[in-house]
């Protein structure tokens, strides 16, 4: 090892391969790091291939140059080189079969902890292949497939890893697999590995900005899937290759000079494009090669936008513009806040030149920032911040300025630091026994998988098994754990998983189904008693065989179950069901003046309530409408409870009339006394002490509540409090206080109802 070590670190070469290119940049100590890794891994890997035929060592060569080719640190490189060391160590390391554990231990013994956890981690994420596969067969198959899972299966590889040049390593490998592929594999798994590519790893290596890996990717995937259209691309190419390159290094001096001369100091580049996007941009546009302008691009970079419309000028007047073909996404930035001026002009040889011009700024928000047009080039609709998604977006925004950062600081272990804190950590994603990826909040448990699935099966889960291991109900899932429920035939929740103390749920759409369960159960419950109260008094009535969806109806409501749950809570009263049930069909609302009322004579009452031609009367006040003065009102007279007083505007107090007119009786206030009951309804957005703020109000007025019923509905809190005012005036200045409180959209007073 001491020999290959040290040709490595003189310029020699390791099985071929030129050491110079895969210890690039390195100190003589990250070389010989390196170097062992190479040793260690051609005594490892010797005589063993991967599935698809590659020999391991190869490849792990070819890992190691795509990472070189990044500038990455020599740790990364490393466990490129040792990506299937735990799979095959050499036979003095103690077993042909060596379990993941011993061989952490060698790798951390030889080439470090980093290395070690590295190598683990790139591991870890192989096992998403098979996911992957399926996926591929089925684009393969030409069955649809489901793009918010591919989505997903992206996240997941970057949720699955604590290192995200983990996530290098693993695009290192896909590029090395297919450039194998090109020379040595069937075309069938050509066209698998292709359709996993585009839709796993070029997007990858497209939102962390690391361009050669994604080209690369997409233009082998490309060949795989549509060879002869890409040999047709390519001939085409090739032929205006050396004239085209001649053209752009032409153009780049002549307008390097010419912006030179007007005093602006700017970085002309040739801005290449690759196979892939010219064919995406042929399909896109429904047009040939000939009218790409963009195959020969250059991009302008200035220091402020005045800069920027000078240069365009200065282009327009070298080469002449190209109709609609001008894009100022200066002033009318796109969707995702990309901001540039795109011309597409005519060369001197009469072909398209396409010619971007942007600020530094602007071109570091278009590679690095939030709004960086990987969403743009995926056809994804962009985020705005604050929404669901932004957080992952500014994720990979400073995923990808820690890329940039590298080329500053290789090799420093700032930069490692900053890398390994990089995995995103708000999410976990676990698999179905189907292989389906769900994304679930850091923290969740197997309810919480179980209820993500489907209601019913969170309310019958009894167990889970994770990885096939049976485990408790609140244990902690983690990134890609195959979680697979244990149900019961019949049965609900446990009143237990609502204690946050237990752990058993985490996320809040398991804890609000959970606790609909219990108040449908709640509901169910009243409605029961309602019902049986009901049959009681038909009973009593002799009236089993009434029909009770008329009887809802003359009791204002939609259907029997709502009369049964307002019985149940006590809100319609056996004398209510009496009178509905003698009253026979509902009559036609009567107007307020067909209760025939005459002025009152009698002397002030003990209730503070007069009643036509008689004294000391027993009154009492209603219920279905609580009247308080100086409410317009009338007697009914009832059989052994006195006189029942209504506001004249009661629905039930007009029914009543209709139906025995002689038993009404005048009524009116007489001298105040006491306090009256008066139901106040309150509608306002549900926040966290919207109650107390109320009761608040209601307190610096002096008014006792004796009933609140409280309800919230999507967010929506209705509210009714009984309660006991002197009389209108006190009741609306109050309606009017509660009306200012944040929050709230409405308060009345409830009109009465039969």
């Amino acid at each position: 090892m001491v020999a290959v070590t040290h040709s490595i670190i003189k310029g020699g070469s390791a099985a071929g391969v030129p050491s110079s290119e895969i210890c690039a940049g390195l100190n003589q100590d990250d070389a010989r790091l390196v170097a062992g890794a190479l040793e260690f891994a051609a005594q490892s890997y010797a005589g063993r291939s991967l599935e698809h035929g590659e020999p391991v060592f190869e490849h792990a060569l070819g890992n190691a140059l795509v990472l070189a080719g990044l500038r990455l640190d020599a740790q990364t490189r490393a466990a490129g080189i040792l990506f299937d060391a735990p799979n095959c160590l050499p036979a003095d390391t103690g077993g042909n079969a060596p379990s993941a554990e011993p061989a952490a231990a060698v790798l951390a013994a030889r080439f470090g902890a980093d290395v070690a956890k590295l190598v683990e981690e790139v591991s870890k994420v192989n096992r998403l292949r098979l996911i992957t596969r399926e996926h591929a067969k089925a684009g393969l198959a030409g069955a649809q497939r489901d793009q918010s899972q591919i989505e997903v299966l992206r996240k997941m590889l970057l949720a699955m890893v604590g290192d995200l040049r983990v996530v290098l390593i693993r695009l290192a490998s896909r590029v090395q697999t297919l450039r194998y592929m090109a020379q040595h594999v069937d075309a069938e798994l050509r066209r698998q590995a292709a359709h996993e590519t585009l839709d796993i790893y070029a997007p990858l290596a497209n939102r962390l900005g690391v361009w050669q890996l994604k080209w690369e990717l997409e233009d082998l995937s490309f060949r795989f899937l549509h060879a002869e259209l890409y040999q047709q691309i390519a001939q085409q190419l090739d032929e205006r290759r050396v004239e085209r390159e001649a053209f752009i290094e032409d153009a780049i001096a002549r307008l390097s000079a010419e912006v030179a001369l007007a005093g602006i100091k700017a970085e002309v580049v040739g801005r290449p494009k690759h196979l892939y996007s010219i064919w995406n941009k042929m399909r896109a546009k429904n047009v040939g090669l000939d009218e790409i302008y963009d195959v020969r691009a250059l991009r302008v970079l200035v220091d402020d936008v005045k800069d920027c419309y000078t240069v365009l000028g200065i282009v327009h007047d070298i080469w002449q513009p190209i109709p609609k073909e001008f894009d100022d996404y200066i002033s009318r930035p796109k969707g995702n806040l990309y901001r540039s001026l795109h011309t597409a002009v005519t060369g001197p040889d009469g072909r398209g030149l396409e010619v971007q011009i942007r600020t530094h700024d602007m071109h570091r928000h278009a590679e690095l920032g939030v709004a960086a047009h990987w969403r743009y080039k995926e056809g994804a609709a962009s985020h705005k911040p604050g929404v669901k998604g932004g957080a992952f977006d500014d994720k990979i925004a400073w995923l990808r300025q820690v890329l940039a950062w590298k080329d500053e600081i290789v090799g420093s272990a700032d930069w490692v630091d900053k890398f390994k804190r990089a995995a995103l950590d708000d999410t976990v994603y676990v698999l179905t026994p189907q292989g389906r990826v769900l994304d679930l909040p850091r923290g969740a448990t197997p309810i919480d998988f179980a209820y993500h699935l489907h209601s019913d099966l969170g309310h019958r889960c009894r167990g889970a098994r994770v990885d096939g291991h049976l485990v408790p109900l609140n244990t902690p899932l983690a990134n890609g754990q195959r979680v697979e429920i244990v149900i019961a035939k019949t049965g609900g929740p446990s009143r237990d998983w609502l204690n946050p103390q237990l752990g058993f749920l985490h996320s809040s759409r398991a804890k609000t189904k959970v606790r609909q369960y219990f108040k449908s159960l709640q509901l169910e419950e009243t409605i029961a008693q309602g019902r049986a109260a009901l049959e009681k008094e038909l009973q009593r009535e002799g009236q089993t065989h009434a029909n009770l969806e008329a009887l809802a109806a003359k009791l204002e409501f939609a259907k029997p179950d709502d009369l049964f749950a307002a019985i149940g809570r006590g809100e319609v009263g056996a004398r209510q069901l009496q009178l509905a049930l003698a009253a026979g069909a509902p009559a036609p609302d009567a107007e307020e003046e067909a209760v025939p009322l005459h002025k009152s004579r009698a002397s002030s009452q003990d209730s503070g309530i007069l009643v036509v031609g008689v004294d000391k009367l027993m009154t009492q006040l209603a219920r279905c409408c609580k009247p308080a003065p100086p409410d317009p009102i009338g007697g009914f007279v009832t059989r052994g409870r006195g006189v029942s007083v209504h506001r004249l505007a009661c629905s039930s107090f007009r029914r009543l009339a209709a139906a025995q007119p002689e038993r009404i009786i005048a009524a009116g206030w007489g001298q105040r006394v006491g306090v009256y009951p008066a139901d106040i309804e309150v509608v306002a957005n549900d926040r966290q002490g919207l109650l107390r703020d109320l009761t608040e109000v209601l307190s610096r007025e002096k008014i006792n509540v004796t009933a609140v019923k409280t309800q919230s509905r999507q967010h929506v809190a209705y509210m009714v409090f009984t309660a006991e005012v002197q009389d209108l005036a006190q009741l609306k200045r109050t309606l009017a206080l509660l009306q200012d409180v944040a929050g709230v959209t409405s308060a009345v007073r409830k009109a009465g109802r039969a």
